[in-house]
């Protein structure tokens, strides 16, 4: 079955997160995609850093990159969207685990916009994070950000 991109309420912009690791190098890529509720290609930015190799703190870190993206794109309705559900977990009350000091720039990060809420998906749903993440891995350390277009390869999923 085919990726399929879930739009957000009318108003409202969605940002799709996600992360991907070189395990045997310690290289993480973290990425972070906007849309508006019609599906239209907001901006999109993608962070590689060295050093990381734990899954779950590579997806936090995803999510603040999105709150990154979000301040750049100058938007106030926001749903952030990943696949790891122990993040959300996290975010929205949990114990905060190892990651905690993340977790807390993210709910913090949160306040700053008129609505933010975070919301587990399924992976079907948030291909384009995933592929900007895994190709953003063959990039060099830094951060890197699309506004006008998309990166190649990236919101190409058909709206449901």
């Amino acid at each position: 079955m085919a990726p399929v991109w879930t739009p957000p309420p009318t108003g409202f912009t969605k940002i799709n997160v996600d992360a991907a690791l070189f395990k045997n190098s310690n290289i993480l890529a973290v990425a972070a995609i906007a849309r508006d509720s019609a599906g239209v290609f907001l901006g999109a930015s993608a962070v590689v850093l060295e050093g990381i190799t734990d899954a779950e703190i590579a997806k936090a870190l995803a999510y603040r990159e999105g709150l990154t993206l979000a301040k750049d794109i100058h938007v106030q309705k926001l749903r952030f969207a990943s696949d790891c559900a122990n993040v959300i977990r996290n975010i929205k009350g949990g114990s905060m685990g190892t990651y905690s000091q993340i977790v807390r720039e993210i709910r913090s990060g949160g306040q700053l916009f008129e609505f933010a809420e975070f919301v587990h998906e399924n992976r079907r749903t948030n291909g384009d994070a995933h592929r900007l993440a895994r190709s953003s891995l063959y990039n060099s350390t830094g951060r890197h950000v699309w506004f006008l277009s998309p990166p190649d390869g990236v919101c190409n999923s058909i709206l449901e």
